[in-house]
């Protein structure tokens, strides 16, 4: 505690702000002063049960999550994820583990996704991930929301206009310990994409939060409302958050195999991820308007196959020419408005049971799926995957894979969340959705 004391201190830190993210994705915390650093070291900051019941549209508990303003759990800090904030002089963050009476929080996201590695981990496996985010740079001006900006994928010229900001959010990734490997414009007017190196399954998680916090608050500093909500603009592309994951065994990458191709247990893998996939879309693509991205033709994951770099088929994988080729898988079919503990940790549960029961995902497709009639499409075991929220739910809710890993509370109250989201939002407008949500994600 002296160590971290005079650390703090050194860096002339007057707040530690205890991060969670809840069910219905919106990133929270809460911030004690370190002059009460021993009072809080240990146990954290108390916040109530009924935190883990609130949908995006507000904050009250919902009334079928199970949970109520009765009870309390404690945010411990996991200090090894100590960051100071480059966007937020005198702070700095730390991500928070739900705890009740000392132990794990059944209800704790970031304890579930510790669960699924541990699971993992005694099946002789270790995953290594990252999330892959677009997200749109915007403004208001004169009541329109736009950015002004008519460049198109990849355009250099987009790259000088928002050159600043890049920059800037790129730095302050680099800052926070995060790896930024690549960067582009994307085709929507003022979306871009910034990816970072994979890294192990809780950390890829963690650094979602830090990059979803980091992201918005550099933005907001050069005047921009930063917005990683999966459809904002009808006409233009929508922004998803693709998860990439490999398996380990004793420091070896398990996915490639002989010529290119890939191993059977990587075969088995995605065999379970699409065996599972129309239940853990309630947890990757979590939001009523996640569906308004997911439509055929728009590189997004619409359909149940995968394919060799394959971006209509919701598990592409890709290839590498410099390295033992394929290293890794891409699940297409999720975005940011997905709680990355739940997501990650889910489809880790739906590929682990596919390599325990030896699921074959089926033959890779190389053309685009929309293209198949319908009677190819099903000749080939290719259907088309939830197109609305309560679709999703309506899985889950019939998946004994993911109630039994998720446990009965968690599940409980995510379903519940979700589904009142779901009530209140299904006859919504999009400009009505993203008046609502532009900001949350």
């Amino acid at each position: 505690m002296d160590q971290l004391a005079q650390a703090l201190k050194d860096n002339d830190i007057h707040f530690v702000r205890i991060v969670w993210c809840d069910n219905a994705n919106v990133i929270r915390g809460k911030a004690f002063h370190t002059t009460f650093l021993a009072e809080h070291q240990q146990h954290g900051i108390g916040i109530s049960q009924g935190q883990q019941g609130v949908p995006v549209m507000y904050d009250a508990v919902v009334p079928d999550s199970g949970l109520g303003p009765v009870g309390e759990v404690w945010l411990a800090p996991d200090w090894s994820t100590l960051q100071l904030l480059p966007y937020a002089t005198g702070h700095a963050r730390v991500m928070g583990t739900m705890q009740h009476r000392g132990e794990p929080w059944a209800l704790c996201p970031r304890s579930f996704l510790s669960r699924m590695i541990a699971r993992a981990a005694e099946a002789g496996y270790t995953v290594q991930a990252a999330f892959e985010n677009e997200f749109y740079l915007l403004r208001t001006e004169a009541g329109v929301l736009g950015s002004g900006d008519k460049t198109l994928f990849a355009a250099t010229q987009a790259m000088d206009l928002y050159h600043p900001v890049i920059d800037a959010i790129a730095t302050a990734l680099i800052q926070q310990g995060i790896p930024v490997e690549r960067y582009y414009p994307e085709s929507g007017p003022g979306q871009h994409e910034i990816a970072i190196r994979y890294t192990h399954a809780l950390q890829a998680a963690d650094w979602q939060i830090m990059f979803r916090e980091t992201v918005r608050a550099i933005a907001n500093r050069h005047g921009y409302t930063a917005s990683f909500v999966p459809k904002i603009f009808q006409d233009h592309a929508g922004s998803g958050c693709h998860l990439h994951l490999s398996l380990w065994q004793n420091g070896k990458n398990l996915m490639p195999g002989l010529g290119g191709e890939l191993s059977a247990i990587a075969r088995h893998f995605i065999g379970g991820i699409l065996h599972h996939l129309p239940a853990l879309m309630a947890l990757t693509t979590p939001s009523v308007n996640s569906y308004r991205r997911l439509q055929p033709n728009f590189w997004s994951g619409a359909y149940r196959c995968w394919g060799m770099d394959n971006r209509e088929a919701a598990v592409r994988v890709p290839t590498n020419p410099t390295l033992p080729s394929p290293t890794h898988i891409e699940l297409k079919t999720v975005d940011a408005s997905a709680n990355p503990y739940l997501a990650l940790g889910a489809t880790i549960a739906a590929g682990l049971d596919g390599v325990l029961q030896q699921r074959e995902p089926g033959d890779a497709l190389a053309i685009n799926p929309a293209l198949l009639s319908e009677d190819e499409r099903t000749h080939q075991g290719i259907d088309r995957l939830p197109q609305t929220l309560n679709d999703a739910i309506a899985h889950l809710q019939q998946s004994p894979l993911f109630l039994d890993a998720l446990g009965a509370p968690l599940s409980t109250a995510f379903i519940g969340v979700r589904t009142a989201e779901w009530q209140a939002m299904k006859e919504w407008t999009l400009e009505q959705e993203v008046a609502l949500l532009l900001e949350r994600y």
